[in-house]
């Protein structure tokens, strides 16, 4: 079980939970919530990005990025716990999960959910997998801001309510902006690592300083995303996320002070901070 949990990487999870959790508030706020859309939202969600962890994790592997060398938390399949085959094969049955739990989705939002459900799961696969994969070409960053951002918010939104507004796109590009800032300290901690194997991520293409102002950036336009919603929806509560400000910036003095290994927690802690983020902004959005 240890290395199935090493595999799936649950820790991550705070990348899914928090964009449906603003989409539903959104979508509560504007009068149209729906418990069982929001329900399977997330359940999909985690199915796909777990899916995307297993992939991840071999392909990795095959391709030299993730060795014996490796400064991350351990990889199931690099410790020799469980074998590529088993690996592929869970990371199908999750895809397989999320696309029945889809067809649901898609009964209550129509063709707009099937087509970002498709780009979901073959971007989850395309992400570390193929003739050219998205991590490997540097286009990680987009990926997750756009799937663990934009997407996820708000198709949430969408399924619930049948339409996206200015500040549902808001909010969806704050949350992606922080999910984002989650791969920019993986990859500033693989950079050596990735450069040698070929894996030219942001990091590798941009360089060392670049990439922690990447951090710093998408940190800091995240947390000036709820001004401009206040401004948008007259609601003061939309300024809740800001209470969240002087963790985000001892996060960003941890990126700039920290080094390989050493940047492991501040991985979980960029995540706790989305996840934060988005609490608040979820409750805001009611008051």
């Amino acid at each position: 079980m240890n290395a199935w949990l090493m595999a799936a990487r649950p820790a991550t999870l705070t990348a899914s939970v928090g964009p449906v959790l603003v989409g539903t508030a959104h979508a509560f706020r504007d009068g149209s919530g729906h418990v069982g859309a929001a329900a399977a939202a997330l359940i999909g969600a985690m199915l796909i990005q777990v899916a995307t962890n297993l992939v991840n994790d071999v392909e990795d592997f095959e391709r030299g990025a993730d060795d014996e060398n490796r400064l991350g938390p351990a990889r199931a399949v690099e410790r020799g716990l469980l074998t590529p085959a088993q690996v592929r094969r869970a990371a199908i049955a999750c895809f397989a999960g999320a696309a029945a739990i889809g067809c649901y989705l898609i009964y209550l939002g129509g063709w707009p959910i099937l087509l970002l459900g498709v780009a979901s799961i073959l971007s989850g696969i395309a992400y570390t997998a193929g003739p050219y994969p998205l991590a490997y070409l540097g286009l990680g960053d987009l990926f997750v801001f756009v799937f663990f951002g934009l997407g996820a918010v708000t198709g949430t939104y969408y399924v619930q309510a049948g339409s996206v507004t200015p500040p549902v796109l808001l909010s969806g590009s704050a949350i992606g902006l922080l999910a984002t800032a989650i791969l920019a300290v993986n990859n500033t901690r693989d950079v050596a690592n990735d450069r040698q194997a070929g894996k030219r991520t942001l990091a590798v293409r941009l360089g060392d300083r670049a990439t922690r102002a990447e951090y710093a950036i998408t940190v800091a336009i995240a947390f000036a995303i709820p001004v401009v919603l206040w401004r948008e929806l007259g609601a003061v509560g939309a300024l809740l996320p800001l209470l969240a400000t002087p963790r985000a910036v001892a996060l960003v003095r941890e990126m700039y002070a920290n080094d390989g290994a050493a940047l492991n927690p501040l991985l979980g802690k960029t995540a706790q901070l989305e996840l934060l983020f988005a609490a608040l902004l979820g409750v805001g959005l009611q008051l």
